[in-house]
Formats: structure tokens, C-alpha cells, sequence
């Protein structure tokens, strides 16, 4: 990458206090800056060397703005100079203002960086070189927070905030295997963090009085449990082909005659707690009976000569 060249302006009574040191610091973060000490030798030109060179290469013009330099002539044509090549070119202007100083009529409509310690300018050099280089500090635009964002909900009645709860709840019982999920752990996940914590306390009761989740206070804390309608609601919508995966456990109980939740979970590629649920389901439609053990483990004791006419439709 070519270095930005960088003409100062600046009155000669200021090299000393500032200019030179500025301009040096300038070149040592990557900034070529053209200062007359450095390029003018004895028999050049003046004005070609400032105008044509320093001036017109220049990507911007800093103008040291002092109680010395505002007066004085020379400073003054730079300047005009400097502002017909903003206009003509698109430099940049970039006054630093290092004194209690009136500030020029055509600068009052531009930024300036205001330097109150001589010694001590590492922050304002910063923002200089930040407009140099073009870049800013400002941090990237991010995601809206999902509850502004994303998908319209695809359980009909619910908002988003309502959705992402019932999906949060659903994931942590079927792929995790909760039993309760803890008010503290819910409102910890990341996809809801950002929701007030009010306003997730209106989600779990129009949740609630929807009958898609229970909540249970617990040793004195609440926790939240998903219903079978919930279930079924939530897989219908989000679960890839739910009713093939139904249909396909039916199979196993009348044809194969597998009736152990964990190995239908097994054989069909499933958690557990979805093969639970699948089967609750089936048992309050009356096609099943199920035999429920400490430990997690169920078995099918009966199977419904409606589900094989059922699965015999399907």
C-alpha cells in the first residue's frame, strides 16, 4: 500500500514546540508527511516545490492552527490553495489547533482536532490518523436481536419473543433430555438473553394459557415443562418431516413389534424424550398403551387395532 503523503501547514515559529515532532510522528505510523525543512534544499523553486509537490500529491493538507500561524500571509495561501484542491480533488482538510486561536473563516465549517498538551497528543494523533487512513472507530453494524429479526413465527398465535421460548424449552427436553427447564437456565440462554426479563414472564403465560407448557414452581424457584400439545405443536412446525417420523414408529410397534422407547430412539434416529412425547400422543388418541419405569425407560404393553387400520391409510 502506497503511504497517504500529508502536506503541514504550519507558521516556523511553531516547528520547534510542535510541528517537527508532529510531523515526524506522522511518517513513524505510516504517513508520509511533506514538511518544508525536510524537502526544500537551497536553489528550489518555492513555489513550485510547495504548490506543485507538497500541495498537489497531497491525499490531505493538515493546518496547524496558533496564535502565530492565523496571522500569517503565507499560511493563508496555503490554505486557499488547500481548499481549492478539496473542491477540485477531494482532499482532506484536517486543522489541528494547538493555541486559543480565532479560527479562519473557511475552516469554521470543517471539524478541527483541538490539542490542549503539547507534550501529551497520542489520542488526538489517533483521530488524525484515523481520517488520514480513512477508517473509523465506530463499531460494526451487528444482528438485530432475534426477537426483532428472522422468520415470522410458524406457530400461528405466537410472537417471536413466544416462539423462540417454545423453541428454547423444546430443544433443552428433546435433545437434552431435561425433564424441568429452570427459570434461571431460560432466561440465561443466549437467543433470549437479550429480552427483558418482563417481558419473558408474558411469554410464558400466554405459552401457558395457550396449554403449550407447564410451569411449576420448584423448591422455590419456577421451572417450565412442555406440554404434549406444545410438543406437537413445536415438531409440526419445526421438525423436519414429523409426521413421516410418527408414521414410521407406528411401523416398528405393529410390524416389527419393537416397543422399548429407547430402541424406537435408536431406529429411528431420534432423542429419547421425542420418542416419549410421540408416544403420549399416541396413547391419548387411544392406540397404545404404555408401561412407564423409574429411569427413563417405557414400554408399549398394547398396541390398538385402530393404529394398524391407521398406519394401513397413511
Amino acid at each position: 500500500m502506497t503511504a497517504p503523503k500529508v502536506f503541514v501547514s504550519h507558521a516556523s515559529e511553531d516547528k520547534a514546540r510542535f510541528v517537527v515532532d508532529f510531523a515526524r510522528r506522522l511518517r513513524e505510523n505510516g504517513v508520509d508527511a511533506w514538511l518544508d525543512q525536510w524537502e526544500m534544499r537551497p536553489g528550489d523553486s518555492l513555489v513550485d516545490k510547495i504548490f506543485e509537490e507538497g500541495l498537489r500529491e497531497a491525499r490531505a493538507v493538515v493546518i496547524v492552527l496558533s496564535a502565530t500561524s492565523v496571522r500569517k500571509p503565507w499560511v493563508r495561501e496555503e490554505l486557499n490553495a488547500s481548499v481549492v484542491n478539496r473542491i477540485s480533488r477531494g482532499t482532506k482538510l484536517i486543522p489541528v489547533v494547538i493555541d486559543d486561536c480565532d479560527v479562519p473563516e473557511a475552516l469554521r465549517s470543517t471539524v478541527w482536532q483541538k490539542i490542549d498538551n503539547l507534550d501529551d497528543y497520542g489520542e488526538s494523533l489517533q483521530r488524525i490518523l484515523s481520517v488520514i487512513f480513512d477508517v473509523t472507530d465506530k463499531p460494526a453494524l451487528g444482528a438485530p436481536p432475534a426477537r426483532f429479526a428472522g422468520p415470522a413465527p410458524l406457530i400461528a398465535g405466537l410472537s417471536r419473543v413466544d416462539d423462540l421460548v417454545i423453541r428454547v424449552i423444546a430443544r433443552r427436553q428433546i435433545d437434552e433430555g431435561a425433564g424441568l427447564v429452570e427459570w434461571d437456565r431460560l432466561k440465561a440462554e443466549p437467543i433470549l438473553r437479550d429480552v427483558p426479563q418482563q417481558e419473558l414472564l408474558h411469554s410464558l403465560e400466554i405459552l401457558e394459557r395457550h396449554d403449550f407448557i407447564r410451569v411449576r414452581e420448584v423448591i422455590g424457584a419456577l421451572h417450565v415443562v412442555l406440554t404434549d400439545l406444545g410438543f406437537l405443536k413445536f415438531a409440526e412446525a419445526y421438525v423436519d418431516d414429523y409426521q413421516g417420523t410418527v408414521n414410521q414408529i407406528a411401523a416398528l410397534l405393529v410390524n416389527e413389534n419393537v416397543r422399548q422407547n429407547r430402541e424406537l430412539a435408536a431406529r429411528v434416529n431420534k432423542p429419547v424424550a421425542f420418542i416419549d412425547f410421540v408416544l403420549n400422543l399416541m396413547e391419548s388418541n387411544g392406540y397404545i398403551k404404555v408401561s412407564k419405569y423409574i429411569g427413563g425407560q417405557s414400554h408399549v404393553r398394547e398396541v390398538s387395532a385402530s393404529l394398524r387400520r391407521a398406519l394401513q391409510s397413511a
